[in-house]
Formats: structure tokens, sequence, C-alpha cells
């Protein structure tokens, strides 16, 4: 049985122009404390990324800031988290935020945010990882950017077979239980793989 155990918060290093965005980064943080799943995250201390660290922290949680060198002044490390590791560079940031976490979630965010979700999402597109992914559609934040994937299949560009595998939420609450209904999934692709395989090449 798969069980999501930690949770890499994609979000933005600004609070944004909209006090719900900051709300829900704190609901976040502790909803993921409740359930006992640790988070993964940039490391700084400074908008939503600093409101979801500390509410998790606050509610007895688990987190892990991963944040490169040069980022350690500029945005305000929060140096309270029971795990926090300073990389060489951004490569190597976004390697092990990938390995440390079971799943992925892009709270509202800049291009920065943007970036890290779309590479999650291409590396799933080639194969490379069937991690679950979910875009945190909160107040519409991201409805232009599922319109312009929904128009790119429409336009020929993600073709049968190549389909980019994401959940959408919109609501705080509905986060969670959405990546652990893709756990079972995901067992079950493993295990046909599995089974699939010749013997001696498991």
């Amino acid at each position: 049985m798969i069980r999501i155990r930690t949770v890499c918060v994609y979000c933005g290093s600004s609070a944004g122009s909209r006090p719900e965005h900051l709300a829900a980064a704190e609901a976040f943080g502790r909803l993921l404390a409740e359930a006992g799943v640790g988070l993964v995250y940039g490391g700084g201390d400074i908008g939503l990324m600093g409101a979801i660290a500390r509410s998790t922290l606050a509610s007895g949680g688990h987190v892990t800031g991963i944040i490169p060198q040069f980022l350690v002044d500029r945005e305000v490390m929060l140096g309270d988290v029971q795990e926090l590791v300073v990389t060489a560079d951004m490569h190597e940031r976004k390697r092990l935020m990938f390995e440390r976490s079971d799943a992925f979630v892009a709270l509202p965010g800049g291009v920065g945010t943007l970036e890290e979700l779309v590479e999650q999402l291409t590396w799933a597109q080639l194969g490379r990882h069937d991690k679950p992914i979910l875009i945190a559609d909160l107040a519409g934040f991201w409805t232009p950017l599922i319109s312009l994937l929904d128009h790119m299949a429409v336009e020929g560009f993600l073709r049968p077979g190549l389909d980019v595998p994401y959940l959408v939420a919109t609501r705080v609450e509905d986060i969670l239980p959405a990546l652990e209904a893709a756990a079972p999934l995901l067992q079950e692709l493993a295990d046909d793989a599995d089974a699939a395989a010749p013997v001696g090449q498991l």
C-alpha cells in the first residue's frame, strides 16, 4: 500500500495581492501537520512559502526546507525547520525536492512556481516518474494554465499516449484526499508493471 508521507509544495515567495491565498497556504500547512504528512518546500521565510512552513511547524508537523546558497539571504531562509538543506545551485535543489517527496502540489505563485510545476509535468509526461501532481486552482488562480493545457491538447501538441497527468483541486481541504486517492492507482500500475516484467528483470 502506498501512502503519501511527504508532499512537495511549490508556491510564491510573495504573499500576492489576495489575502485568501495566504490563508490557503496557512490552512494547508495545518492540514499537512494534522495528517502526519511532511512538508518539503523551498526553504524561504517570506510569502506563501514562509506561511505554509510556519503553519506546518506551529501545528506540530515536520518541515524540510531546501534552498540554494544564493537565495539564503535573498529569500530570508527559515531556520526553524527540522531539516534544512542548503544546496550549491537550483539544479541540486530541485533534484533533492523531487527525491524527498511522494507528491507535488502547486499553490499560487510566480514564474518560479510555474517552472517547477511544468518541470514535474514534463517529467511525468516522459515517464520519468509517476508521483501525483496536483494543481491547487484556488480562487481560479491556475485556471488560465489549465485552459492552456486543454488548448495544447486540442491543437495536437499533447498527443494520446503523451498525456500530461495532473490532478486539480479548488479547495484546500480536497488536496490531500485527492493525492491519497491517486496513490492506490499508482500502486496498481506498479503491480501491473511488475507482473508484466520478465523473470530476472524485476
